[in-house]
């Protein structure tokens, strides 16, 4: 599979997850009933198993019958749900969700759901028992986005690490040889101060090293490189080209950091948060500026659900740009032997539907809207870009044209 096709596969897979959590986060119980458990992929499943039976005896010692019940009965779901799977869980890990929740008038439905592989490996085994799903740790993975180099450094110092998503990774440390400013007796200052400078071109050598072993190899994969220090440190360093030059090209921003030891690189993630909204929306920028640039044209792009379906099932569209924050279902029905579409929010009922020839209609089914398009751009080899509207053009993308645009291969007058 091509890095796009990975790209763009794993961006389904999120927008599928983040659809799944938003219900779960909908969904309350009646006392402390509803269950969620993480699973690492190296927990061994009879070891998840042994504690759900644990779990299920102790809480015969809860005093509500209905939340014993409740609770007992979700467990009981969760360990049916567990046989299907081998000695130990797919690759990142399972999470379950398991509970009565409230349906109104005092009823309940018991809810179970199970998400495979989440975005991010599971990093521990939790057990949850709450009047609410447990979704922070899911929310947070699908809020990682980026991998971003560290490099922290003063005339004494240097960590270099990762940032990948939210998670700061220290990897590599060194202290460096450099005397300070005061020369010792019987050197005369002008040979302690050259003698100063090779040291401090030899520990800057050193620090690019460590920075170039690290971050060479997964350049192409990297969306850029932050540089934090006291003035002048990081600009000395920065300034004489000791970094690999396709690693200089990568260098975002540069940070006043007091400290560069590990907690420095978290310093630097913190100082440079600004950037990293920035680089965030990036990419959707770009899209949105060439779906603009096209639009002005007026002939290779697309917007609202319509066109932008029919397009679609012409093989025209080149990138299908949805707004992360669509949310709506299409109701398609059969108008005398004529689909016809109609969208719905999430939370409406069907309407009724006025037939353009006056036929009575039939419902032919009711989908996600952003389900449904994927799927005839899947067919059609189109790439779908999820755009945040944590920018102007984004927000346009929402409220201008309905949350659904595309780039058009070539001009269909559509």
């Amino acid at each position: 599979m091509s890095s796009d096709a990975e790209e763009a596969s794993e961006d389904r897979r999120k927008y599928e997850f983040k659809k799944v959590i938003e219900d779960l986060k909908e969904y309350e119980g009646s006392g402390t009933q509803l269950v969620t458990i993480y699973i690492p992929e190296d927990k061994q499943i009879s070891d998840v198993v042994e504690h759900v039976i644990t779990e299920h005896s102790e809480a015969s010692n809860i005093k509500s019958k209905q939340t014993r019940t409740n609770v007992q009965d979700a467990l009981t779901s969760i360990k049916d749900r567990l046989r299907y799977y081998d000695t130990f869980p797919p690759e990142r890990g399972i999470v379950m969700f398991s509970g009565a929740v409230n349906s109104g008038g005092g009823q309940t439905n018991m809810v179970t759901k199970v998400l495979d592989s989440p975005p991010e490996p599971i990093q521990s085994f939790r057990y949850h028992c709450d009047s609410n799903f447990l979704t922070g740790p899911l929310e947070d993975m699908l809020m990682d986005k980026g991998l971003f180099g560290l490099v922290v450094l003063d005339r004494r110092e240097a960590n270099v690490g990762w940032l990948k998503g939210k998670r700061v990774e220290p990897v590599k440390s060194a202290s460096s040889l450099v005397p300070g400013k005061q020369r010792k007796g019987g050197q005369s200052a002008q040979r302690f101060a050259r003698l100063r400078l090779e040291a401090i071109d030899n520990f800057y050598q050193e620090v690019a090293g460590m920075a170039n072993d690290l971050f060479v190899p997964k350049r192409h994969d990297m969306d850029g490189i932050l540089v934090g220090g006291p003035s002048p440190t990081k600009d000395e360093f920065l300034d004489g080209d000791y970094l690999h030059h396709e690693l200089q090209d990568l260098v975002v921003g540069k940070f006043d950091v007091a400290y560069t030891d590990e907690s420095g690189l978290y310093d630097l993630v913190d100082a440079a948060q600004d950037v990293l909204a920035d680089q965030e929306v990036m990419k959707d920028k770009k899209e949105m500026e060439e779906f603009f640039e096209k639009l002005h044209r007026g002939n290779e792009s697309t917007y609202g659900f319509e066109a932008t379906r029919k397009n679609l099932v012409m093989g025209s569209v080149d990138r299908l740009l949805i707004s992360e924050d669509l949310r709506k279902d299409v109701a398609v029905y059969d108008c005398g032997g004529q689909e016809e579409f109609e969208l719905v929010d999430h939370r409406h009922n069907t309407p009724s539907h006025d037939c353009e020839d006056g036929s009575e209609a039939e419902l032919k089914e009711r989908e996600d809207v952003i389900e449904y398009l994927m799927d005839l751009a899947d067919q059609r080899g189109t790439e779908t870009k999820f755009i945040s509207t944590d920018f102007e053009k984004g927000e346009q993308l929402y409220d201008a044209f309905g949350g659904i645009a595309g780039i058009l291969r070539y001009s269909t007058g559509i």
